[in-house]
């Protein structure tokens, strides 16, 4: 059938959209959310359909005006980007048969092992954006119910790198890490790669923006220098200083991954196979050959009990080994903050003052962080076993991280910039210790909601600021953390919910 196209100014973020009338939906025998193969010249795209109906009391002069008419095809904008049209171009519809993986995702609600081919087939969908949000829902479902072997957690990375990009970087060894999540003002990456680069490493770190927390390590970095590149881009920063800090998001690196996470986040699903997969899939497709993965376990953090901890370590090992990667797992203590700034600004500020050996900088995020980069130098043999520490402590306090940092920045379009120089937001409200004793827990999670609700991280400026941590003895009225908002009705929330739960524990 062939329809005249209606370009809508409307966009999905994702899915490609064809909106049909009612009755030409009928002669093509269609259902919502079928599919349908549009074609343009020599462009085509399989796109889900929508159809509208007449509405009651609605002239024909309204349906001309505000509604797709019949022998039209309203297109949403991610169609239009594929095939280029213009309202009143034709185009071609066919009815489309749904995608085999769906009976693979089918199989595999049935409880039944995929194999390499069905498994990649189903990654080729999401990328190709071939399946709905809901036959992707199904699909994590699936894998939720019926745990994925190691076999098929094996065959789902390589499935996810070769849909994407691959970065290849002629160096022998590169080096990466990755904490699977949950602590707030956990930025170690912004240490660990310029202490690993200025030790002569190749570090091509990508990272994400926040999704549940008040910031990501691209959301902070962001404050000090821009994160969004292309792959060849990314390519010359590590060449020219040895490392990077961009987002990952801009280069379809494993893209399969980041459509998974959006189905995931609504009812918190996570299954172990494909936080296995998705972790390292994004260490592969940066050519990466050793890497350190960090499991904070505690109160609050992600993974709240050891036993759960041992047995990600064991598959991380197990699925490193079946990659030819050579891996460290750590378990580190994720029961508060690491650093004491929450929210971009205040994190970036944190890490300049840690970096430059400043008395306001963060012990916590430095102890953790020389310890991990410690780990990678020995696990890459550039120092022997026991002496990786040492090492990179000795480039943490002698100031050549912080020299190294500073080039990255540079080379990724930022400039040097003292810590004072970083603006914060002008309100802000104070909470102080309501008796003496000691700090006994300080929520991960509490603490990361109230920097959000202050605006974090949308706005920069926004956050938390924490003054002391875990094991701190406190006096009645001294300093406990301090909202930052330039929202008054954002700072008036906040403070509502952290005199509800402070999140803050003294004994």
């Amino acid at each position: 059938m062939k329809l005249k196209v209606r370009n809508l100014p409307i966009g999905t973020g994702d899915v490609v959209v064809a909106v049909l009338r009612d009755k030409d939906a009928t002669r093509l025998d269609l259902l919502p959310a079928d599919r349908v193969l549009l074609k343009y010249g020599h462009k085509q795209v399989v796109a889900t359909v929508d159809i509208i109906g007449r509405v009651n009391g609605a002239t024909k002069k309204d349906h001309k005006k505000k509604f797709i008419c019949c022998g039209e095809v309203g297109l949403f904008l991610e169609a239009q980007y594929v095939l280029g049209t213009k309202s009143g171009d034709v185009i071609e519809i066919f009815s489309e048969k749904k995608p085999a993986s769906i009976s693979y995702i089918k199989k595999k609600l049935e409880g039944q092992r995929l194999n390499k081919g069905e498994l990649y087939a189903i990654i080729k969908d999401i990328t190709d954006r071939n399946l709905s949000e809901t036959e992707i829902t199904y699909f994590v479902a699936a894998c939720y119910l019926n745990e994925l072997s190691m076999t098929e957690i094996t065959y789902l990375t390589h499935a996810m790198v070769n849909t994407g990009n691959v970065l290849k970087l002629p160096q022998r060894i590169v080096v990466d890490k990755h904490c699977i999540g949950g602590v707030a003002a956990n930025r170690t990456s912004m240490l660990i790669v310029p202490i690993l680069a200025a030790a002569g490493l190749t570090v091509p770190k990508t990272s994400s923006r926040s999704i549940t927390s008040a910031a990501g390590t691209a959301d902070t970095v962001e404050v000090l220098c821009p994160i969004v590149f292309t792959l060849s881009e990314m390519k010359h920063i590590v060449h020219k200083v040895g490392g990077c800090l961009v987002w990952g998001g801009a280069m379809s690196l494993a893209p399969s991954d980041d459509k998974i996470i959006q189905v995931e986040h609504p009812v918190s699903l996570d299954p172990t196979g494909q936080l296995l997969a998705s972790i390292m899939a994004k260490k592969k497709s940066v050519g990466a050959t050793h890497v350190l993965i960090d499991i904070p376990v505690g109160r609050g953090a992600k993974i709240t009990d050891m036993k759960h901890a041992e047995t990600l370590k064991q598959k991380f090992n197990e699925l490193g080994r079946r990659l030819g990667m050579k891996i460290a797992v750590i378990i580190t203590d994720g029961s508060q903050p690491v650093g004491n700034g929450i929210g971009p600004s205040l994190e970036a500020r944190d890490v300049l003052w840690t970096l430059k050996n400043s008395s306001r900088g963060s012990i916590l995020l430095k102890e953790k962080s020389i310890k991990m980069a410690g780990i990678i130098l020995e696990l890459t043999k550039k120092v022997p076993k026991g002496k990786g520490i040492n090492l990179a402590r000795e480039i943490f306090e002698s100031g050549k991280a912080y020299e190294k940092f500073v080039q990255i920045i540079t080379a990724q379009g930022g400039k040097e910039i003292r810590p004072d120089q970083l603006r914060m937001a002008k309100k802000s409200y104070l909470f102080t210790a309501w008796k003496a004793g000691t700090v006994t827990h300080v929520d991960n999670g509490i603490m990361n909601k109230i920097a959000r609700i202050a605006g974090a991280p949308h706005d920069q400026e926004a956050g938390v600021y924490l003054f002391c941590h875990k094991g701190t003895i406190v006096r009645r009225g001294d300093k406990l953390f301090t909202i930052h908002s330039d929202n008054p009705e954002r700072l008036k929330y906040a403070i509502e919910i952290a005199k509800k739960t402070s999140g803050f524990e003294i004994g």
